[in-house]
């Protein structure tokens, strides 16, 4: 078993982020899903179909939900799913975020989610002076 992952953004963001990084690493064994959720979207009928992709996600060892923006009707849907130990959700969905969990499958809920933090600040490039 292994912890799922379900992405949950505006349109065209999860699915394109999840075919990004299935490009740099198409031997991924996370079992993810995607839920986009459109501007004149019900977001209570979205929340039941979230919960719905949840359950066929969790084998036991729990869901890590990424969104694309904190306070976004997609966070928002998320965060009324997070349950301690069971659902984590994490905002600022990134390419370098979602590449490093699919290096990291066979993490459990929280350190999927300490990856995925650790992929996302990594990910941030800096450069000082001309």
């Amino acid at each position: 078993m292994s912890t799922g992952i379900l992405l949950i953004t505006h349109p065209g963001i999860g699915s394109a982020m999840l075919s990004s990084a299935r490009r740099i690493l198409p031997d991924c064994p996370l079992r993810i899903r995607c839920l986009e959720v459109p501007n004149d979207a019900d977001p209570e009928r979205l929340q039941r179909e979230a919960a719905d992709l949840l359950a066929r996600l969790d084998q036991g060892e729990g869901v890590l939900i990424l969104t694309d923006i904190f306070g976004a009707t997609p966070n928002n849907i998320a965060r009324r799913l997070a349950e301690p130990g069971r659902v984590s959700v994490l905002a600022g969905l990134s390419l370098p975020m979602l590449v490093r969990l699919f290096n990291y499958p066979n993490e459990d809920l929280d350190g999927l989610r300490e990856a995925a933090i650790q992929g996302a600040m990594r990910g941030i490039g800096q450069r000082n002076g001309a």
